[in-house]
C-alpha cells in the first residue's frame, strides 16, 4: 500500500498494481478491545476507492488498522 497524506494512493492486489482513482467513501470506527496499548486509538479506517490496474475501473474496499499498522483489501466490485 502507498500513501499520501493517510489516504490510499496505489495498492498490489493478486501481484497487479492497481492505481486509486478517486475516494468514494472513507470512515473510522474504534473500539476500546482494538487498542494494543496507551498511544493506540484502536481505530480502523476503511476506505471505498476507485482503483485500476490499467484499463478496467473497479470499486475496492480498504482497511487501515492502527493497532498493526498494516492495511487489508476487504472487497472487491470489479
Amino acid at each position: 500500500m502507498w500513501t499520501r497524506d493517510g489516504e490510499p494512493t496505489q495498492f498490489v492486489w493478486r501481484d497487479r498494481l492497481y492505481l486509486v482513482r478517486r475516494v468514494l467513501d472513507h470512515w473510522v470506527v474504534a473500539r476500546e478491545w482494538w487498542k494494543t496499548g496507551e498511544g493506540d486509538p484502536g481505530e480502523r479506517q476503511f476506505w471505498r476507492v476507485e482503483a485500476t490496474p490499467g484499463r478496467e475501473v473497479g470499486s475496492y474496499e480498504l482497511r487501515y488498522d492502527t493497532a498493526s499498522n498494516g492495511w487489508l483489501m476487504l472487497r472487491a466490485w470489479d
